[in-house]
């Protein structure tokens, strides 16, 4: 029988996948002219978000801000070190369609790292970061700190496309 921290790591997993797959989900139900569909979708997302973050408190997943940092650097460092490499490897050799998000990714959590680093550093002085505007490549999930001036590295989207957070 799973432990309790089993299911609750379990349970996060889950919550997390339905927050996310709902959110496509009234992207498309948008898309395709269903507004209320989508609203929905888009509310129970947020009821699966809220059912994640109680699981990862449980499971005492938050932590200082600084601790958190560094976390999320061993989770992209994990990702763009270990997890995608092989995933990349593997869609090339398919020639799956894949392979060009596997890589986007793994360049773009890269940077994810350096970036959260640079947080981390920030923090441990007992400052905030300085810059206040975080731009978003709505292609490849690239993160510009500052408004971009150029195509984005990881996959030439103009910069007049990316997002402001």
């Amino acid at each position: 029988m799973p432990s309790t921290l089993d299911n609750l790591k379990n349970a996060f997993a889950g919550e997390s996948q339905a927050n996310q797959k709902y959110r496509a989900f009234a992207k498309k139900a948008e898309k395709d002219g269903f507004p209320n569909v989508a609203r929905l979708f888009r509310t129970a997302a947020e009821a699966e978000r809220i059912h994640a973050e109680g699981h990862l408190g449980s499971m005492e997943g938050i932590g200082s801000t600084a601790d958190n940092l560094q976390a999320a650097i061993n989770g992209e460092t994990y990702e763009y070190k270990e997890m995608y490499p092989p995933m990349v490897e593997q869609a090339t050799a398919d020639d799956h369609k894949a392979k060009r998000m596997f890589g986007y990714a793994l360049d773009a959590e890269a940077v994810h790292a350096k970036l959260y680093a640079l947080a981390l550093e920030a923090v441990k002085q007992g400052k905030d970061l300085t810059e206040v505007e975080f731009y978003l490549c709505p292609v490849c999930g690239y993160i510009e700190m500052g408004k971009p001036t150029e195509a984005c590295p990881v996959c030439k989207t103009k910069p007049e496309k990316f997002v402001l957070v």
